[in-house]
């Protein structure tokens, strides 16, 4: 199984909203064939070892991350290839939690005589398709909030609002392959006005970069619609798609600003505010409406405030770089009201901390 999971990983930020899955076949201690799900729409991982076995599938295990399907989607159900090759006992890692399936494959497997272990490193897989799990439970983006911060929690200069680049190039390196993984980047309106950011996932060096095959989408909030159309978010060298979300009142009050994003191929979202601020939920719901699985927020400070207000983040990473600006006046990364107490404080489970370059990033769950 820990070779299934290994396999499953190279479709990292290729699959969505379907889960990374990897399969093997196993007959007489000996793997006979392998596969994983490469990109949505394209044959899943049990198709794949099963095609490249062939006749020798017969009477092998078949380990698998996830439960195969009984449904058919893009491709037809695995549960039927699986019973036409003769296989004879098939391990998994989770079952698959989609209404479609749900329990269903395993007991179509078991009536067809065949064995079924379910469990086998279901924690390692349940972490692994983190993403795909809460969207297809809840309908909504799994949602992670990426800060990069000074020793001392500040994330640009006092006196100039100077930010770049208060990370090294390896941690803004891990930044893009992050972006790479994750279906949509969500900023507000004030990172864009005030650093004009490309939002795009990148490869190679800072400079002298090329841009990733796999972009993500960029989702701006902007509830009065005040970013100009010459950002570089709208640019050439920013290729991915881009959703504005606004409030509902500027339908009326930009007009002509909207007809001419709209006829240049970008989407707009309108929702209504609450005391001036856009409710993340109903963003996260229109969001999963258009199979955006996950999302990473990159600021600014109110933004990420808010949404960890609205308990709607699952994760951060933390970038802390061994620098200290200081300042009274600097910029923090989470800003709105706070919390009333230490012990009300937001608390982080399951942390790693890794460096990178002279950095380090806190990772975890909430």
């Amino acid at each position: 199984m820990a070779q299934v999971l290994r396999l499953a990983r190279r479709g990292r930020g290729k699959t969505s909203p379907n889960p990374m899955v990897g399969a093997l076949i196993v007959k007489k201690g000996t793997v006979i064939a392998s596969g994983y799900h490469r990109r949505y729409g394209t044959e899943h991982a049990e198709a794949v070892a099963l095609r490249r076995a062939g006749s020798r599938a017969k009477g092998a295990t078949l380990y698998v991350n996830l439960e195969p399907c009984t449904h058919f989607g893009n491709t037809p159900p695995c549960c039927d290839s699986i019973i036409a090759h003769g296989i004879k006992r098939v391990v998994i890692a989770n079952r698959d939690p989609n209404p479609l399936n749900d329990g269903r494959g395993i007991r179509r497997l078991r009536r067809s005589g065949i064995e079924v272990v379910s469990g086998v490193r279901a924690a390692e897989g349940a972490r692994l398709n983190e993403f795909f799990l809460t969207f297809i439970r809840t309908r909504m983006p799994f949602v992670a909030v990426k800060i990069a911060e000074s020793l001392d929690g500040k994330i640009a200069a006092a006196r100039s609002g100077d930010s770049r680049w208060i990370t090294s190039v390896q941690a803004r390196q891990e930044v893009h392959r992050l972006r790479r993984y994750y279906d949509a980047v969500l900023v507000g309106s004030a990172t864009v006005l005030k650093d004009n950011p490309y939002l795009s996932a990148r490869l190679g060096g800072i400079s002298g970069y090329r841009l990733s095959r796999t972009q993500p989408v960029k989702v701006i909030l902007d509830s009065r619609l005040r970013i100009p159309e010459n950002a570089r978010i709208f640019s050439r060298r920013s290729p991915g798609r881009v959703i504005m979300i606004a409030n509902t009142s500027v339908r009326r009050t930009k007009v002509r600003k909207i007809k001419r994003l709209q006829k240049k191929g970008h989407s707009l979202l309108f929702v209504s505010a609450r005391r001036g601020k856009l409710s993340f939920r109903q963003i996260l719901r229109a969001l999963g409406k258009m199979s955006i699985a996950s999302v990473l927020i990159e600021g600014g400070g109110s933004v990420i405030a808010g949404a960890l207000e609205e308990r709607v983040v699952q994760k951060v990473y933390f970038f802390i770089a061994p620098k200290i600006l200081g300042g009274a006046d600097a910029l923090t990364a989470v800003e709105g009201r706070g919390v009333n107490s230490v012990r009300s404080a937001i608390g982080i489970r399951d942390c790693t901390v890794r460096k990178i370059g002279c950095d380090f990033l806190i990772e975890g769950l909430l």
